[in-house]
């Protein structure tokens, strides 16, 4: 574990010498030849076929991307019962946070007379990309899958990285099974995500891809964000641990060593008012990671503020994807957070609840992205229409103001057009 301890220099600074710090060795990927190569092909899914041999599965070589739908009952009919109950319980959780998210139509009438309503609708095909290579993550594909057919999504389309031998991993599987994943394709990678966007011969477009990745992975979503909605643009994890004197070292450290298991790039930063609750978490910590295979690269800062407040002010700067609030009393601290993509309150709130069986989602901002981006949601899959009545009553009053700004514009077409209406009902 490596541990270093920053100097308060305020908030906003000491925020942003952690940030330099714990990724300013972060390597950006660069996607552009496997762009080239799938846009530039006549054949995608042979060239999605080469690119996976090439980066996933050599042997032997895959005849087909689409997981025959079979194999996926049958993972979840083998899947270990205790598992699935664990699994059933996640979904259950999600999904009912996830229905508490669909919004209502809202109709709003304004004083002129007329009717602007906005309602939701689903979008009509969802991309979901479950990472592969360092472990599996069926928990991605409940995060996912679930949110996507709560807001109504007709077809979900499942991409996931095939191991050495070509086959997916049957708990993903499994999970696809559980939530009703309509296809499932063993392909990974930046190629993966170009495949859902863009569509080849035998896999339609999407409309929407959603779901964490590396770096080739975010870049991708970057390169097709103006084709199709994405959830977020996430980085490494982050956790930041705000906490006081009453607060077991021993769980903090699990908690930091548990986030630290995602890779070295990981971010982990420490915040207390006292010292030596800072030293005793970081001796702790250390000690901890030293026995648990994965995590001893991980990077640890160690931030002592005046206040838990100024405390709270730091981390509203820094904006951590998790933050862990182990103090005695959470709830102001939590009401005053404004950009952490999920705060977890109490002694008893490990990060891990979170990323499993709570209920909320771990698809989350990273990176600095929570000053303007939340969790994943059925929002992600879904887009407003709004619709515009205007009764004869309320175009005679709007006309004159609708032909005034349009001149203005020097668009006075659109002023005739809607003075038209008053004209002809007069």
């Amino acid at each position: 574990m490596r541990v270093r301890r920053f100097e308060w220099e305020g908030a906003g600074p000491t925020a942003g010498a952690v940030r330099r710090w714990a990724f300013g060795a972060w390597p950006r990927a660069d996607v552009t030849e496997i762009e080239q190569a799938f846009l530039s092909s006549d054949d995608r899914d042979a060239t999605l076929l080469s690119l996976t041999a090439r980066f996933d599965a050599a042997d032997p070589p895959l005849r087909s991307l689409r997981v025959d739908d079979s194999e996926l009952g049958e993972a979840l009919s083998k899947v270990d019962g205790g598992l699935r109950e664990s699994m059933e319980l996640a979904a259950t959780n999600i999904r009912s946070v996830a229905e508490a998210q669909i919004t209502a139509e809202t109709s709003v009438k304004l004083p002129q007379g007329q009717m602007v309503t906005t309602h939701e609708v689903p979008l009509a095909a969802a991309g979901i990309y479950a990472p592969g290579g360092r472990a599996a993550y069926p928990s991605s594909v409940l995060m996912c899958a679930i949110p996507a057919k709560v807001a109504g999504v007709e077809r979900t389309v499942l991409a996931t990285p095939p191991k050495k031998d070509g086959k997916v991993n049957p708990t993903v599987l499994a999970a696809a099974a559980l939530c009703g994943v309509d296809e499932v394709y063993a392909m990974g990678g930046a190629q993966a995500i170009f495949a859902m966007a863009f569509g080849t011969q035998t896999i339609e477009r999407v409309d929407a891809v959603a779901g964490p990745g590396n770096s080739w992975v975010r870049e991708a979503k970057s390169k097709v964000s103006s084709v199709v909605a994405i959830d977020s643009l996430a980085g490494p994890s982050e956790l930041m641990v705000v906490l006081d004197g009453d607060a077991d070292p021993m769980w903090a450290a699990l908690d930091l060593c548990a986030q630290a298991e995602h890779g070295e790039e990981s971010s982990l930063v420490v915040a207390s008012v006292e010292e030596g609750v800072l030293d005793r978490v970081a001796e702790e910590t250390e000690r901890t990671a030293a026995s648990r295979s994965g995590v001893a690269n991980a990077q640890l800062a160690l931030v002592q503020a005046p206040s838990l407040s100024e405390a709270i002010d730091f981390a509203n700067v820094f904006s951590p994807e998790h933050l862990e609030l182990l103090v005695e009393d959470p709830r102001p601290l939590a009401e005053a957070t404004m950009t952490a993509g999920c705060i977890l309150t109490g002694n008893h709130s490990a990060t891990a609840f979170g990323d499993y069986v709570a209920g909320s989602n771990h698809v989350l901002p990273t990176s600095g992205a929570g000053r303007f981006s939340g969790p994943l949601g059925p929002h992600v899959f879904r887009r407003k229409i709004s619709t515009v009545e205007v009764s004869a009553e309320a175009a005679a009053k709007l006309a004159p103001h609708v032909d005034r700004i349009a001149r203005a514009e020097g668009f006075p077409v659109h002023g005739e057009s809607a003075m038209i209406r008053v004209e002809k009902g007069s």
